[in-house]
């Protein structure tokens, strides 16, 4: 069993309160031991982690990783390395591929091919309905049985009331956490561009922040029946963040989230139909941006995720409105997360619980922690040092992001995945 120690890092670990100079002993897969080695542990070798910031491994709470069905978009090993080499260790994955994950044989499949890959470890969400149709429910249980972490209905709404109801239920006699990207179909019959002023302008048919604040209020009234565990994901409006506020303060059994490019990225992207600006969960007012980046800081919000959406080059040439949606972000998401942490001058610490211990919570992982007994997942980056934004520089085969041409501080220099450690070198 190879042991070693890291020694000299910014040890940073939300979920014990620690944010110092200390060493980190791995044994085997797990760490054993902070600051101090445990009596008898003799290490293999040393790593000299002076000027880094060590971090439990970040976890992604919703990505995309296109495979199986769009592997023309993206393929598991493709993301799983970018995710890893970006600083991901968990990448939760949504389950609108090609079969639809709502099958065992799916779910095995997504665990294989992550295997086979070596990269971040992948876990899939189960489709809350069969085929992701919004009206037979799925067999969620035995999809968590099989390695799902809870389950949702992606991007696709369901119109049926009494079928969340009754989903809900189901949930709640099995303790699964229920995901929803909380949008009312009837009202969200934009495409990919929030109803406001810049919108209006374009011509482009709009989404009103009314269709995520009705069905938010909908679902929040279900789970006030039933008493199910509901995440909200990626979140878009300063009112419904209020209504999640709200929600918590009543003592209900909720989470939510929103996506790194919503604390960026406000309707003006959209300015002379920027394809590259749309999202399917739409950059809303200044106003929307400042509420989301001031419920990150307030402990609102649990977590912020990827909303990692690769798409081929070809899918966002075309004009606006049938242009794809969504942006590739897992190759920017430390950097971002960087960024947004020198512009608010706020603690890195409570960020990085918002990308750790934060989104493992919200579904009981084992991850998103340094403590002696934990999988040693851990990420060690060098937040001094700038790196351009480019398209060969991109591991995603998604090179669909915004962010191409931009400089950002903070590069990731090694990693740890269950006690393997791993040089990144970034061409």
């Amino acid at each position: 069993m190879t042991q070693y120690s890291i020694h000299n890092a910014r040890v940073i670990d939300p979920d014990s309160g620690v944010d110092e100079i200390r060493s980190l002993h791995i044994s085997g897969q797990h760490i054993v031991a902070t600051g101090d080695a445990p009596e008898g542990f003799t290490a293999d070798s040393e790593v000299d982690a002076s000027g880094l910031i060590a971090s439990p491994g970040l976890v992604d709470l919703y990505a995309r990783l296109r495979e199986p069905g769009f592997e023309k978009k993206a393929t598991i090993a493709t993301e799983a390395k970018a995710a890893l080499y970006g600083g991901i260790t968990t990448v939760i994955c949504s389950p609108d591929t090609d079969p639809v994950v709502d099958e065992v044989a799916t779910v095995e499949l997504i665990h294989r091919r992550a295997a086979d890959a070596g990269f971040a470890n992948v876990k899939p969400l189960a489709a809350l309905t069969r085929q992701l149709n919004g009206e037979q429910l799925g067999e969620i249980a035995t999809l968590c049985e099989a390695g799902c972490v809870g389950a949702t209905n992606a991007d696709n709404p369901i119109s049926n009331t009494l079928v969340i109801r009754r989903l809900m239920e189901y949930a709640r006699t099995f303790n699964i956490v229920l995901v929803f990207a909380p949008v009312d179909a009837w009202l969200a019959t934009g495409n990919g561009a929030h109803e406001g002023s810049v919108a209006t302008r374009l011509g482009i048919p709009a989404i009103p922040v009314a269709a995520e604040t009705v069905a938010l209020s909908m679902l929040i009234e279900l789970a006030t029946l039933t008493g199910a565990s509901i995440h909200f994901s990626r979140l878009t409006s300063a009112r419904g963040i209020e209504l999640v506020r709200d929600a918590k303060n009543r003592g209900l059994p909720v989470t939510a989230d929103t996506s790194i490019s919503h604390l960026f990225f406000s309707e003006q992207g959209i300015n002379d139909f920027n394809s590259a600006f749309k999202s399917v969960a739409p950059f809303r007012s200044e106003q929307d941006r400042q509420a989301l980046r001031d419920s990150v800081l307030d402990g609102t919000l649990d977590a912020i995720c990827s909303d990692h959406s690769p798409h081929e080059v070809d899918a966002k040439l075309v004009p606006f409105p049938t242009a794809a949606a969504g942006l590739s972000t897992l190759d920017t998401f430390l950097p971002q997360l960087l960024k947004f942490q020198q512009e608010t001058q706020s603690e890195l610490s409570t960020l990085m619980r918002l990308v750790t211990s934060g989104p493992a919570s919200v579904f009981g992982l084992d991850c998103g922690t340094l403590q002696a007994g934990a999988i040693a997942d851990i990420t060690l980056f060098d937040p001094t040092i700038s790196r351009t934004v480019t398209h060969a520089g991109l591991l995603s085969m998604g090179k669909n992001t915004p962010c191409l041409g931009e400089e950002f501080q903070g590069q990731v220099t090694k990693m740890v995945i269950a006690g393997r450690l791993i040089d990144i070198n970034r061409r």
